[in-house]
């Protein structure tokens, strides 16, 4: 059988978190060669193991996806040693706690609305300008996919700051991919909804029911509604939605955005 993605390099930022890792191993199993990154050099070591022990192909870097420096000079590293750079992915995020998600926007300290846009909307920003320079001086063709969530369409409370940089990712996906596709690169934004199998969605879901004044499993209930289909996807799902956009067939859907949620009642 043929895979999709045979002789592809990709390069994955923030590989630890609950979907890049996801991310990662589905472009490994379609046939990439998938360098991971990320701060933490023993988990990336860990998830790069794991993916080669499955017969993928994976390499470990140490990178700060929020330090511009460190970013290029990875995939500097990834061009030189392959001649290419075919797919970036980011799925950097920070936890709920971090963010102090669930507090009202009357409280929330406006340092930790910033924090939301400086991490998630800088860190896109910067990956995705460093792999599109990357990809034009090796002639590579590619995509870089960007990763937002449903907070962008939806109307949640207590979640000003995560909100607002993923409206911003998605705006900053569709000028990239006008500027990037004069050099046959193809720029896409994967719109994730609450995946209900991760644990930042399931602090987010105690946060925020703690503020309202219910239970976890409540508000868990009333989320599961709001599907079409009566379920979320998983992160799974995403990855293997991941591997569909990286490829030629995917190109159509070039400058999009991607409603990966099975489709919900409630959306702008």
């Amino acid at each position: 059988m043929m895979e999709l993605l045979e002789n592809k390099v990709a390069a994955v930022f923030a590989a630890n978190g609950a979907i890049a890792r996801e991310v990662s191993f589905a472009l490994a199993q379609n046939g990439a060669t998938v360098h991971l990154s990320g701060r933490n050099l023993a988990a990336v070591k860990q998830l790069a193991t794991e993916i080669n022990q499955v017969g993928g192909t994976a390499i470990a870097h140490q990178v700060d996806a929020t330090n511009e420096s460190e970013i290029d000079a990875f995939l500097t590293k990834v061009v030189a040693e392959t001649g290419q750079l075919d797919i970036a992915f980011n799925g950097i995020g920070l936890r709920a706690h971090e963010l102090q998600l669930g507090t009202p926007s009357t409280e929330l300290p406006f340092e930790k609305f910033k924090e939301a846009l400086e991490v998630s909307l800088g860190s896109q920003f910067l990956t995705s300008r460093a792999a599109a320079k990357h990809m034009i001086a090796a002639k590579s063709a590619g995509t870089i996919i960007t990763l937002s969530a449903s907070l962008s369409r939806i109307k949640m409370p207590f979640m000003a700051g995560i909100t607002a940089a993923c409206a911003g990712i998605e705006g900053m996906t569709r000028v990239l991919a006008a500027e990037f596709g004069r050099a046959g690169i193809k720029v896409t934004c994967l719109n994730a909804t609450a995946l209900v199998d991760t644990r930042t969605i399931q602090e987010t879901q105690q946060l925020n029911a703690k503020t309202i004044g219910i239970s976890a499993q409540a508000l868990g209930e009333q989320m599961k509604q709001g599907y079409l289909l009566g379920k979320s996807p998983s992160a799974k799902d995403i990855g293997k939605l991941a591997v569909f956009l990286a490829t030629d067939t995917g190109a159509l859907l070039n400058s999009h955005v991607i409603d990966a949620d099975f489709g919900v009642h409630s959306v702008i």
